[in-house]
Parts: C-alpha cells; structure tokens; sequence
C-alpha cells in the first residue's frame, strides 16, 4: 500500500490512513494479510526542505541535500507506525538504510538496485505491519540516498516486486484512472483496468495519476497495480473489493475482457499536456547529418525533444525543422541552439510556448485501422488546426493551440464513444 503527500497532510490524515491499512491487513477470512505500507512526506514538506537547502548554501552538496530532504518520509513512516500502534496493530517503521533499499547513480535522482527484503518479510509474517519512507534508500558508500521527485510511487512497486506482493495499492486524491481528465469532461468514465503500455503512454502525456518510472518498473517485475482514493470514509469497503483501476499485462487484460468483466475499448483514454513549447529552425541546410546538429547539444543537456517535423525542402537545399520542448527547458533550449549556430547553418528560431498536446491512448489501436481519420475529421469539423504529428504503436498526439485545449479533448472524448452515458446505451 502507498500513500502519497495529501494522503499524510497532518495527524488527523495520517490517522485516516492507519484505520485503511488495518482494515486492509485484516480484510481476509479472519486471518491477518500481510502488508507493507510505503508512505510520501507530508503535502509541501519536501518543498520546504528542499528551500532550507538553498537558503543554506546555494551551491548545496547533493549528499548533504538528501540528508535533509529524506527526512520528510522519516517523519511520516514513524508517524504512522505509532498511530498503527495506537489503534492496536503491530508496526515498526523500515527506513532505506535498514533494510537496506540500494540505489546508484547520482544523488537526487537515484535509481533502486536492489531490496534485501528478508528482516522485513520476516516481521510481515510475524503480523507487523512495516511502514517504509518512499523517496530514500542508501549507496554503496554508505550514504543517504533520494530517488528524485515523486518516486514514493517507484518505492512502492519496487518494494512489492522484493517482497513478491499479490498487489501494490497506490492510493491517491483521485479514485482510479478516468476516460480523460473529469474537469474537462464531466462525463468522462473510470476505466477498470489498463495497460502498463497505455499507462506508460498517458502518464507521459500529461495525465497526473502514476509517476512514468514507477509504471515502466512495474511493467519490468510484472507487478499488479492498483489506483485508488485515500479520501473514502473510515467504514468504506476494503481494498480487495473497492472499484479502483487496476495496471495489469496485456495478457491478464485480455483474460478480463474473455470473462466479460471488461469491455475492449478501441481507444482507452485521452491525455492532455500544456507544458510543451514549439521551436522553429527556418532554412536548415537539407544535407546529411544536418538535424544530428540540431538534437545532439539537445540530447547532451538532457533536454527531452518530442515531436519533430521537417519541411520539404525549398529549392534552395533548405528545410525548416520544427519540434517540442518541456516549457521549463525552452529558455535554455534557446540558448543552447544559438550557440551552435555555426553548425547548424539555421536562419531563425521561432518560438510559441502557447500550444497544446492531445494524445488518444489505446492497445486497440495495433489491431484497428481509422484510429487517426476520426482524430482528424472531429477536430477539423470544430475548426481545430493541428500544427504537428507524432505516433507510436498505442497513441497519437497532435500539437494545436493552447487555447483550444478542453474544446479538443471533449470533441475526442465524445468522438471514440468514451462519454458515460454511451456505456449505459
């Protein structure tokens, strides 16, 4: 079980969520379930700590920054075990560097390793519930670890992949993955299951509900995920029966659908995202290794490049080659590009941080043709201008103005059948 910031925001919360946990732990037959709960820093805290670093020394040592910034989930796992205890519950907390959580690569952005799980498993079976900070765990010089911001989420798969979990239960402020965002679109469904694949693809395209390293882990061990809302009443249903939205294989997906417990949708969701910025290179040489120019001092500087178009050639050897950017990253994207100028050979860079991606999602789509034409046509028929292109095997994102953003998603939504009241027909 994970639970994230919101989830632990002060005691009254943090008492919420140990009554879901021992509910949970005892939700079979009579006999205690064996259960680990990974838990976030309470909502803002890290924010907080992470400003005591700056304000300490601007030019921080890593090491020392995640000294400071692994103490939030510290707090909120020895909370918990405590609040567990009061209610009559065996718990101890497990901190990265007991059991110990493994990591390497760099400070802040660390990646797990590996989990030596046995103690733990041990106290599991022993009816302790062991409560552990996400976010932290230890390298191989001894030294306090953090795996980077939101990867409580990626603690939490890696946990249940150790200790070999039926089911890891991520709970949120949302009940479970929607159709598309149900602020946009009020009739927006939620989807009983999906894919790692489509909740790999949606989760980089701008829905918020897992963080993308946790999916792709889970997808790599081949642990079931469950989503679900931390904000239900304290008398609510279990997790075992609660409606949440199941993360499962293609293969388990395809065993719901012959049950008829699901059914195959040809479009699964629809994401959207604000945060990119367009970039225009007018009159590039059209000659090998020209755009190589462009991406390489890009891809160097860990700027993250999405879509790319080039033009035609005009009749000069020239091409314009445009192609999206974080928003955060376009200032240095900008100047990064005017350094290189001389290489590149381009004219001018043309910017618009004011676009849109709109991304329909869906495993139906390796088996069914029109999947695009219907994109197309609902938007062209709403006047919507789509400024680029880009595909993989389960999605199709278009580039349009920002400002036509809702309009574009409740057009789709309605235009692949995925409104509520379509399910009841």
């Amino acid at each position: 079980m994970k639970f994230g910031g919101t989830s632990m925001a002060g005691t009254e919360r943090i008492r919420r969520v140990a009554n879901i946990v021992r509910r949970q732990q005892a939700a079979r037959d009579g006999k205690l379930q064996e259960v680990a709960v990974v838990v976030s820093a309470m909502a803002g805290e890290t924010d907080r700590l992470v400003n005591f670093c700056r304000e300490a020394n601007a030019l921080y040592d890593p090491a020392e920054y995640d000294v400071v910034v692994a103490s939030g989930e510290q707090v909120t796992s020895g909370l918990l075990a405590l609040t567990l205890q009061s209610l009559g519950c065996k718990a101890r907390s497990w901190l990265g560097w007991q059991m110990p959580v493994r990591t390497v690569e760099a400070h802040a952005k660390a990646r797990i390793d590996s989990i030596d799980t046995p103690a733990m498993v041990a106290s599991m079976e022993a009816g302790e519930i062991a409560v552990v900070p996400g976010f932290q765990g230890i390298s191989d010089n001894g030294r306090v670890t953090t795996l980077g911001r939101g990867g409580s989420d990626t603690s939490a798969v890696a946990v249940a992949a150790a200790v070999k979990a039926d089911r890891c239960d991520i709970y949120t402020d949302v009940d479970g993955v929607y159709t598309t965002d149900p602020r946009i679109v009020a009739k927006a469904r939620k989807l009983k299951a999906v894919t790692y694949e489509e909740m790999l693809e949606l989760a980089s395209v701008g829905a918020k509900v897992l963080q993308t390293r946790s999916v792709g882990l889970a997808m790599k061990e081949g642990v079931r995920v469950q989503v679900l809302s931390s904000f239900i009443d304290d008398d609510a249903t279990p997790a075992d029966e609660l409606p949440g939205t199941l993360i499962v294989s293609e293969a388990e997906m395809n065993e719901l659908v012959e049950k008829g417990e699901m059914e195959r949708q040809l479009v699964t969701g629809i994401a959207h995202d604000k945060n990119e910025a367009k970039v225009i290179l007018t009159r590039v040489p059209d000659k090998p290794g020209a755009v190589a120019h462009i991406f390489e001092p890009l891809a160097a500087a860990s700027i993250n490049v999405d879509m790319i178009i080039q033009n035609v050639g005009r009749d000069k050897g020239e091409t314009d080659v445009t192609f999206t950017v974080p928003q955060a990253d376009l200032a240095r994207a900008q100047a990064l590009l005017k350094d290189k100028r001389g290489d590149i050979g381009f004219n001018r860079i043309i910017t618009d941080s004011r676009i849109a991606k709109i991304s329909v999602v869906g495993v139906g789509m390796k088996s069914h043709a029109g999947v695009a034409s219907t994109m197309f046509r609902a938007l062209s028929d709403r006047g919507i201008n789509i400024q680029a292109i880009s595909t993989s095997e389960i999605k199709i994102s278009v580039m349009i103005d920002e400002d036509e953003t809702e309009l574009a998603v409740r057009v789709l939504h309605t235009a692949y059948g995925l409104d509520a009241e379509d399910e009841a027909a």
